[in-house]
């Protein structure tokens, strides 16, 4: 039984039969928060805040005051939406790196089919074997 038909890559590579379909509570969050802010009114209500706050100058005349509420406003705000959206794009690639494994992995099949009738592609075959996982061998 090869390797992919255990329900594994090649060289250990997470394939997208090993992947579950479930999502954490945080994960599950992380999308829907991503697609909430990804939207064109979201973007409206931001710049509808900023609106807002401009003319505050005028009813809180201490400027460093006035500054300090956008800026922790802002700040808290891209803090906690980097760490959302970094899930969710962390996610995504590592989708997209399993459906990448699981055409190696298929194309690595055919060519070592074909391999007995093509020597070259012996080692074509082999490099591309070696390829597979590599995101989680060389990744940070």
């Amino acid at each position: 039984m090869s390797e992919h038909e255990r329900g594994h890559g090649l060289n250990g590579a997470r394939m997208p039969s090993d992947v579950g379909s479930r999502l954490s509570l945080f994960d599950r969050f992380a999308t829907s928060a991503n697609s909430f802010v990804s939207r064109a009114w979201f973007f409206a209500l931001c710049l509808l805040m900023v609106l807002l706050w401009a003319p505050s100058i005028l009813l809180i005349r201490d400027v460093d005051t006035w500054q300090l509420i956008i800026n922790t406003v802002t700040t808290i705000v891209t803090f906690l939406l980097v760490a959302l959206l970094q899930n969710t794009q962390k996610r995504g690639e590592d989708a997209a790196q399993q459906k990448l494994n699981a055409i190696a992995d298929a194309l690595a099949d055919l060519m070592g089919e074909l391999a007995e009738d093509r020597p070259s592609l012996r080692r074509d075959c082999q490099e591309l074997r070696e390829a597979v996982g590599l995101e989680d061998r060389e990744g940070a």
